[in-house]
Protein backbone atom coordinates (compact mmCIF):
# COMPACT_ATOMS: atom_id res chain seq x y z
CA UNK A 1 0.00 0.00 0.00
CA UNK A 2 1.21 3.70 -0.58
CA UNK A 3 2.07 5.46 2.88
CA UNK A 4 2.95 8.58 0.71
CA UNK A 5 0.50 11.06 1.86
CA UNK A 6 -0.02 14.13 -0.75
CA UNK A 7 -2.07 16.83 0.55
CA UNK A 8 -4.90 18.50 -1.26
CA UNK A 9 -6.87 21.42 0.01
CA UNK A 10 -10.70 21.62 0.04
CA UNK A 11 -11.02 25.78 -0.20
CA UNK A 12 -12.74 27.25 2.77
CA UNK A 13 -14.50 23.64 4.07
CA UNK A 14 -11.90 22.91 7.23
CA UNK A 15 -11.17 19.11 5.22
CA UNK A 16 -8.02 17.90 5.08
CA UNK A 17 -7.54 15.70 1.39
CA UNK A 18 -5.23 13.20 0.87
CA UNK A 19 -3.89 10.42 -1.71
CA UNK A 20 -2.48 8.01 0.48
CA UNK A 21 -1.69 7.22 4.29
CA UNK A 22 0.13 9.56 6.16
CA UNK A 23 3.65 8.07 8.00
CA UNK A 24 2.48 6.23 11.32
CA UNK A 25 -1.52 7.07 11.24
CA UNK A 26 -1.98 3.11 12.02
CA UNK A 27 -0.08 3.70 14.72
CA UNK A 28 -2.05 5.73 16.54
CA UNK A 29 -4.92 5.50 18.43
CA UNK A 30 -7.92 7.22 18.23
CA UNK A 31 -7.12 10.09 20.53
CA UNK A 32 -4.27 10.62 18.75
CA UNK A 33 -5.30 11.35 15.18
CA UNK A 34 -5.79 15.05 15.90
CA UNK A 35 -1.82 15.33 16.21
CA UNK A 36 -0.95 13.51 13.07
CA UNK A 37 -3.80 14.51 10.74
CA UNK A 38 -4.50 18.20 12.73
CA UNK A 39 -8.29 17.82 11.70
CA UNK A 40 -11.60 15.99 9.08
CA UNK A 41 -9.39 14.30 6.87
CA UNK A 42 -10.70 12.15 3.81
CA UNK A 43 -8.17 9.84 2.53
CA UNK A 44 -7.92 8.38 -0.68
CA UNK A 45 -6.19 4.23 -1.43
CA UNK A 46 -6.11 2.74 -3.96
CA UNK A 47 -7.41 -0.90 -4.87
CA UNK A 48 -7.80 -3.42 -7.49
CA UNK A 49 -10.69 -2.09 -8.76
CA UNK A 50 -12.79 1.09 -9.00
CA UNK A 51 -14.86 3.20 -8.04
CA UNK A 52 -14.67 3.24 -4.15
CA UNK A 53 -16.17 2.34 -1.37
CA UNK A 54 -16.84 5.34 1.50
CA UNK A 55 -15.82 4.66 4.94
CA UNK A 56 -16.76 7.23 7.50
CA UNK A 57 -14.97 6.75 11.23
CA UNK A 58 -15.13 8.98 14.05
CA UNK A 59 -18.42 11.21 13.13
CA UNK A 60 -18.72 10.97 17.04
CA UNK A 61 -15.31 11.48 18.81
CA UNK A 62 -16.10 8.79 21.74
CA UNK A 63 -17.04 5.72 19.61
CA UNK A 64 -13.93 4.56 18.58
CA UNK A 65 -14.79 1.17 16.90
CA UNK A 66 -14.56 2.64 13.26
CA UNK A 67 -10.90 3.85 13.72
CA UNK A 68 -10.01 0.61 15.49
CA UNK A 69 -11.79 -1.23 12.60
CA UNK A 70 -10.41 0.82 9.81
CA UNK A 71 -6.77 0.44 11.11
CA UNK A 72 -7.34 -3.57 11.70
CA UNK A 73 -7.97 -4.09 8.34
CA UNK A 74 -5.39 -1.98 6.67
CA UNK A 75 -3.13 -3.56 8.43
CA UNK A 76 -3.90 -6.79 6.76
CA UNK A 77 -3.02 -4.83 3.51
CA UNK A 78 0.38 -2.77 4.50
CA UNK A 79 2.33 -5.43 1.88
CA UNK A 80 -0.78 -5.22 -0.82
CA UNK A 81 -3.01 -3.52 -2.42
CA UNK A 82 -6.26 -3.38 -1.41
CA UNK A 83 -9.39 -5.08 -2.95
CA UNK A 84 -10.99 -2.14 -3.77
CA UNK A 85 -10.29 1.17 -3.44
CA UNK A 86 -11.13 2.90 -0.12
CA UNK A 87 -12.39 6.60 0.70
CA UNK A 88 -11.87 6.45 4.83
CA UNK A 89 -13.23 10.03 6.58
CA UNK A 90 -11.93 10.39 9.45
CA UNK A 91 -14.13 12.53 10.94
CA UNK A 92 -14.01 14.79 14.87
CA UNK A 93 -10.42 14.16 15.86
CA UNK A 94 -10.52 16.76 17.60
CA UNK A 95 -13.43 15.63 19.92
CA UNK A 96 -11.75 12.27 19.91
CA UNK A 97 -8.77 13.75 21.70
CA UNK A 98 -10.84 14.63 24.41
CA UNK A 99 -12.89 11.44 24.62
CA UNK A 100 -15.96 12.64 23.96
CA UNK A 101 -19.27 12.86 20.76
CA UNK A 102 -18.40 15.91 20.07
CA UNK A 103 -16.73 19.38 21.94
CA UNK A 104 -18.77 22.45 23.38
CA UNK A 105 -19.76 24.66 20.86
CA UNK A 106 -19.48 21.85 18.13
CA UNK A 107 -22.56 20.96 16.50
CA UNK A 108 -23.36 17.25 15.73
CA UNK A 109 -20.95 15.59 12.96
CA UNK A 110 -24.04 13.57 11.63
CA UNK A 111 -26.52 16.34 11.92
CA UNK A 112 -24.70 18.11 8.84
CA UNK A 113 -25.17 16.56 5.59
CA UNK A 114 -28.21 18.64 4.72
CA UNK A 115 -27.84 22.08 4.36
CA UNK A 116 -27.41 24.64 7.10
CA UNK A 117 -24.42 27.25 7.47
CA UNK A 118 -20.92 27.03 8.93
CA UNK A 119 -17.83 25.40 8.80
CA UNK A 120 -18.51 21.78 9.43
CA UNK A 121 -21.82 22.05 7.30
CA UNK A 122 -19.05 23.29 4.57
CA UNK A 123 -16.77 19.93 5.35
CA UNK A 124 -20.04 17.84 5.18
CA UNK A 125 -20.88 19.11 1.61
CA UNK A 126 -17.17 19.72 0.40
CA UNK A 127 -17.18 15.80 1.35
CA UNK A 128 -20.02 14.67 -0.38
CA UNK A 129 -19.44 17.04 -3.84
CA UNK A 130 -15.54 14.97 -3.62
CA UNK A 131 -17.03 11.93 -3.36
CA UNK A 132 -19.49 12.38 -6.06
CA UNK A 133 -16.94 13.36 -8.14
CA UNK A 134 -15.03 10.07 -7.36
CA UNK A 135 -17.89 8.12 -7.55
CA UNK A 136 -19.05 5.75 -4.94
CA UNK A 137 -19.61 1.99 -4.41
CA UNK A 138 -21.60 1.66 -1.22
CA UNK A 139 -20.80 4.30 1.73
CA UNK A 140 -20.28 2.95 5.44
CA UNK A 141 -20.65 4.94 8.35
CA UNK A 142 -19.56 2.67 11.52
CA UNK A 143 -21.01 3.92 14.61
CA UNK A 144 -21.08 2.97 18.63
CA UNK A 145 -23.87 2.92 21.16
CA UNK A 146 -23.88 3.97 24.79
CA UNK A 147 -26.03 2.25 25.87
CA UNK A 148 -26.24 -1.88 25.52
CA UNK A 149 -27.85 -2.62 21.88
CA UNK A 150 -27.67 -5.18 19.72
CA UNK A 151 -25.03 -4.60 16.60
CA UNK A 152 -27.76 -3.66 13.86
CA UNK A 153 -27.53 -2.02 10.42
CA UNK A 154 -29.54 1.40 9.24
CA UNK A 155 -30.76 2.09 6.20
CA UNK A 156 -32.79 5.16 4.97
CA UNK A 157 -34.35 3.44 1.64
CA UNK A 158 -36.27 0.53 1.05
CA UNK A 159 -34.01 -0.72 -1.31
CA UNK A 160 -32.67 -4.35 -2.13
CA UNK A 161 -29.11 -3.11 -2.87
CA UNK A 162 -29.15 -1.21 0.68
CA UNK A 163 -30.76 -4.23 2.33
CA UNK A 164 -28.66 -6.51 0.82
CA UNK A 165 -25.48 -4.37 1.75
CA UNK A 166 -27.23 -4.10 5.16
CA UNK A 167 -27.72 -7.49 5.50
CA UNK A 168 -23.93 -8.57 5.34
CA UNK A 169 -23.16 -7.19 8.21
CA UNK A 170 -26.07 -8.93 10.27
CA UNK A 171 -29.71 -10.12 10.24
CA UNK A 172 -30.90 -6.88 12.64
CA UNK A 173 -31.82 -3.83 9.83
CA UNK A 174 -33.79 -0.20 11.14
CA UNK A 175 -34.90 2.11 8.60
CA UNK A 176 -35.62 5.41 9.71
CA UNK A 177 -35.95 8.97 8.07
CA UNK A 178 -35.30 11.46 10.86
CA UNK A 179 -33.14 12.72 11.17
CA UNK A 180 -32.57 13.41 7.40
CA UNK A 181 -29.16 15.24 8.02
CA UNK A 182 -26.85 11.95 8.74
CA UNK A 183 -24.58 11.66 6.46
CA UNK A 184 -25.82 8.02 5.34
CA UNK A 185 -29.26 9.43 3.61
CA UNK A 186 -26.71 12.11 1.61
CA UNK A 187 -24.92 9.43 0.22
CA UNK A 188 -28.32 7.79 -0.62
CA UNK A 189 -27.85 9.39 -3.12
CA UNK A 190 -24.54 8.41 -4.65
CA UNK A 191 -24.75 4.58 -3.50
CA UNK A 192 -26.28 2.22 -1.31
CA UNK A 193 -25.58 3.34 2.04
CA UNK A 194 -25.54 2.20 5.37
CA UNK A 195 -24.92 3.23 9.09
CA UNK A 196 -23.80 0.37 11.37
CA UNK A 197 -23.82 0.56 15.05
CA UNK A 198 -21.44 -1.93 16.95
CA UNK A 199 -22.28 -2.18 20.16
CA UNK A 200 -20.08 -0.05 22.84
CA UNK A 201 -16.83 1.77 22.36
CA UNK A 202 -13.44 -0.69 23.60
CA UNK A 203 -15.64 -3.89 22.65
CA UNK A 204 -13.33 -6.19 21.02
CA UNK A 205 -16.16 -8.18 18.86
CA UNK A 206 -17.36 -4.87 18.07
CA UNK A 207 -14.04 -4.03 16.58
CA UNK A 208 -13.69 -7.23 14.79
CA UNK A 209 -17.57 -7.49 13.34
CA UNK A 210 -16.89 -4.18 12.03
CA UNK A 211 -13.60 -5.29 10.12
CA UNK A 212 -15.01 -7.93 8.66
CA UNK A 213 -17.89 -6.27 7.38
CA UNK A 214 -15.63 -3.75 5.49
CA UNK A 215 -13.36 -6.09 4.41
CA UNK A 216 -16.66 -8.25 2.97
CA UNK A 217 -17.26 -4.84 1.55
CA UNK A 218 -14.05 -4.24 -0.21
CA UNK A 219 -14.18 -7.91 -1.67
CA UNK A 220 -17.26 -7.41 -3.26
CA UNK A 221 -18.18 -6.60 -7.11
CA UNK A 222 -21.80 -5.79 -6.98
CA UNK A 223 -24.52 -5.22 -4.89
CA UNK A 224 -27.21 -7.07 -6.86
CA UNK A 225 -30.68 -5.12 -6.96
CA UNK A 226 -32.47 -9.21 -6.10
CA UNK A 227 -34.09 -9.30 -2.96
CA UNK A 228 -32.83 -10.87 0.58
CA UNK A 229 -34.64 -13.70 1.43
CA UNK A 230 -37.62 -12.96 4.05
CA UNK A 231 -36.02 -15.73 6.78
CA UNK A 232 -32.33 -13.42 6.46
CA UNK A 233 -33.64 -10.40 8.31
CA UNK A 234 -35.82 -8.83 11.08
CA UNK A 235 -36.70 -5.32 9.38
CA UNK A 236 -37.46 -2.18 11.83
CA UNK A 237 -38.89 1.01 11.00
CA UNK A 238 -38.19 4.20 13.48
CA UNK A 239 -41.40 5.90 14.08
CA UNK A 240 -41.22 8.27 16.61
CA UNK A 241 -37.67 10.29 18.47
CA UNK A 242 -38.13 11.02 21.81
CA UNK A 243 -36.00 13.92 23.91
CA UNK A 244 -36.57 15.00 27.07
CA UNK A 245 -37.61 18.81 27.17
CA UNK A 246 -35.11 21.10 27.35
CA UNK A 247 -36.94 22.36 30.43
CA UNK A 248 -36.92 19.44 32.19
CA UNK A 249 -34.47 18.47 35.09
CA UNK A 250 -33.92 14.19 34.73
CA UNK A 251 -31.41 11.45 35.88
CA UNK A 252 -31.55 8.14 37.35
CA UNK A 253 -31.41 9.20 40.97
CA UNK A 254 -33.08 12.45 41.50
CA UNK A 255 -34.79 15.37 38.64
CA UNK A 256 -38.54 16.19 37.87
CA UNK A 257 -38.04 12.66 35.65
CA UNK A 258 -36.14 10.18 37.19
CA UNK A 259 -35.69 7.46 34.92
CA UNK A 260 -35.25 3.85 35.94
CA UNK A 261 -31.83 2.35 36.63
CA UNK A 262 -31.87 -0.64 33.71
CA UNK A 263 -33.57 1.28 31.55
CA UNK A 264 -30.94 0.74 28.81
CA UNK A 265 -31.76 -2.88 29.41
CA UNK A 266 -34.59 -1.84 27.25
CA UNK A 267 -33.41 -1.77 24.00
CA UNK A 268 -34.63 -3.68 21.24
CA UNK A 269 -37.37 -5.87 23.36
CA UNK A 270 -40.73 -5.74 22.34
CA UNK A 271 -42.13 -4.14 24.98
CA UNK A 272 -45.91 -4.60 26.96
CA UNK A 273 -48.20 -1.66 27.36
CA UNK A 274 -47.78 0.07 30.47
CA UNK A 275 -44.09 -0.45 30.73
CA UNK A 276 -42.41 1.59 32.83
CA UNK A 277 -39.97 4.24 31.80
CA UNK A 278 -39.35 6.30 35.43
CA UNK A 279 -40.77 7.95 38.35
CA UNK A 280 -42.31 11.64 37.75
CA UNK A 281 -41.75 13.90 40.57
CA UNK A 282 -43.35 17.03 39.40
CA UNK A 283 -46.69 17.65 38.25
CA UNK A 284 -47.45 16.86 34.99
CA UNK A 285 -50.63 16.62 33.00
CA UNK A 286 -49.38 14.49 30.15
CA UNK A 287 -46.31 13.30 28.48
CA UNK A 288 -46.00 16.28 26.24
CA UNK A 289 -44.80 18.16 29.42
CA UNK A 290 -41.49 15.31 30.12
CA UNK A 291 -41.02 14.52 26.55
CA UNK A 292 -41.14 15.90 22.71
CA UNK A 293 -42.12 13.19 20.52
CA UNK A 294 -41.78 13.56 17.20
CA UNK A 295 -43.10 11.44 14.27
CA UNK A 296 -41.49 11.45 10.91
CA UNK A 297 -43.70 14.28 9.96
CA UNK A 298 -42.42 16.32 12.50
CA UNK A 299 -45.89 16.10 14.54
CA UNK A 300 -45.65 15.97 18.52
CA UNK A 301 -47.03 12.27 19.02
CA UNK A 302 -46.49 12.02 22.74
CA UNK A 303 -49.87 11.13 23.98
CA UNK A 304 -50.10 8.00 21.26
CA UNK A 305 -47.43 6.23 22.91
CA UNK A 306 -46.82 7.03 26.31
CA UNK A 307 -49.10 8.20 29.44
CA UNK A 308 -48.17 9.21 33.10
CA UNK A 309 -50.37 6.96 35.52
CA UNK A 310 -49.76 6.84 39.36
CA UNK A 311 -47.07 8.96 39.24
CA UNK A 312 -44.70 6.54 36.78
CA UNK A 313 -44.31 7.54 32.68
CA UNK A 314 -45.30 4.23 31.19
CA UNK A 315 -45.85 3.26 27.46
CA UNK A 316 -49.42 3.70 26.28
CA UNK A 317 -49.21 0.74 23.47
CA UNK A 318 -46.83 -2.17 22.57
CA UNK A 319 -43.71 -0.46 21.32
CA UNK A 320 -39.62 -1.46 20.67
CA UNK A 321 -36.92 1.39 21.37
CA UNK A 322 -33.80 1.72 20.55
CA UNK A 323 -30.85 4.41 21.89
CA UNK A 324 -31.60 4.24 25.49
CA UNK A 325 -28.29 4.92 27.28
CA UNK A 326 -27.86 5.60 31.02
CA UNK A 327 -25.72 8.64 29.88
CA UNK A 328 -27.55 11.88 30.72
CA UNK A 329 -24.73 14.00 28.61
CA UNK A 330 -25.38 11.73 25.54
CA UNK A 331 -29.33 11.56 26.19
CA UNK A 332 -29.52 15.52 25.87
CA UNK A 333 -26.81 16.14 23.25
CA UNK A 334 -28.80 13.14 21.22
CA UNK A 335 -32.17 11.23 22.41
CA UNK A 336 -33.44 9.96 24.97
CA UNK A 337 -34.55 7.16 22.57
CA UNK A 338 -36.03 5.99 19.12
CA UNK A 339 -39.02 4.03 18.91
CA UNK A 340 -39.79 1.31 16.00
CA UNK A 341 -42.21 -1.40 14.75
CA UNK A 342 -41.85 -4.19 12.76
CA UNK A 343 -41.77 -4.25 9.34
CA UNK A 344 -42.35 -7.53 6.89
CA UNK A 345 -40.35 -8.40 4.00
CA UNK A 346 -38.98 -6.01 1.64
CA UNK A 347 -41.30 -7.51 -1.26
Amino acid sequence: MDTEAIHREAAGAGLRELEGLPAGLLDCEAHELAGVLGGPSLIHLPGRVEPPVFAAVLMHGNETTGWAAARAVLRQYEQAQLPRALSLFVANVAAAAEGLRLLPGQPDFNRLWRGGEGPEHAMAEAVTRRMAERGVFASIDIHNNSGRNPHYACINRLDHRFLRLATLFGRTVVYFTRPDSVQSNAFAELAPAVTVECGQPGQAHGVEHAARFLDAVLHLSSLPDTPVAAHDYDLYHTVATVNVRDDVAFGFETGDLVLRGDLDRLNFVELPAGTGFGQVRTPAEGPEALLDTRNEQGEEVGERYFRIDGGELRTRLRLMPSMLTRDPTIIRQDCLCYLMERLPPLA
